[in-house]
């Protein structure tokens, strides 16, 4: 297996240069916006850090986790998963606990932040109530999640819980207990807007992004993939993208 996912991602880059120039996974999208909003004296929560904050695959991932670290004077992160956060050892200050209840006082945090979370949530309202709660004024909540109206995220809903697990751990390599149950409340751009106006957050920025293909495992199967890709570049299609990075503040 190892020899055949290695042919089929070689197999991938090639087709991915000629096919979608410039195609990068969406998190450097995210990782970009959370560089920018971090300066020393940030006091930053990470909603759902799970076991790290980079993603193994990305380059040099160590590496710029402790670069961050170093500019940081401390770290705060919530998961409700005790397996993952024992894992985490880029976050120093770690809780167990619901990210519709977070257990921090009002006004805690300049920053406050979910990479591929949102999804999972099942009270969108709650947490935006939370979010603003904890949040300084001016304080920023950024978050990357999957577009509800993109082929791969239309598919997977599709697909029995059972079967989604397998799949994922055979196109992505991920385990079975980092596999979560979703219900994409607040997985598209209106639904987001509207979810923010009750809650009492401004839009700042709301980018539809795209991302690496899925199918890379299945072979020739990721030209399609790829050709589609490269469709939604147009602005009139930029709904149907696969990813969503968005920035909401609280007024002072």
């Amino acid at each position: 297996m190892p020899i055949l996912r290695k042919t089929f991602f070689r197999f991938y880059d090639l087709m991915a240069a000629v096919l979608a120039p410039g195609l990068r996974n969406a998190q450097f999208a995210y990782f970009e916006l959370l560089n920018a909003s971090l300066s020393s004296h940030t006091r930053w929560l990470d909603i759902g850090c799970g076991r790290r904050l980079f993603p193994d695959w990305m380059p040099r991932a160590e590496e710029e986790e402790a670069a961050l670290k170093a500019r940081l004077s401390t770290t705060f992160g919530i998961d409700a998963d005790v397996a993952s956060l024992r894992d985490n050892h880029f976050v120093q200050h770690r809780f167990v606990g619901n990210c519709c209840s977070l257990p921090f006082a009002d006004s805690s945090f300049d920053l406050l932040t979910a990479n591929m979370v949102v999804e999972h949530v099942a009270h969108p309202r709650a947490l935006l109530s939370e979010v603003r709660r904890i949040l300084k004024p001016n304080g920023i909540f950024l978050f990357h999640t999957p577009n509800a109206l993109s082929y791969a995220t239309l598919m997977a809903r599709m697909v029995p819980e059972a079967l989604k697990v397998w799949l994922i751990g055979f196109l992505e390599s991920r385990k079975a207990e980092d596999v979560f149950p979703t219900f994409y409340r607040m997985n598209v751009p209106w639904r987001i807007l509207d979810l923010s106006q009750i809650a009492g957050l401004n839009v700042v920025e709301l980018h539809r992004v795209e991302s690496s293909a899925q199918s890379i495992m299945l072979g020739p199967v990721v030209l399609f993939e790829l050709l589609w890709i490269r469709l939604l570049r147009f602005s009139f299609l930029r709904n149907l993208r696969s990813n969503l990075v968005v920035v909401l503040q609280k007024s002072a």
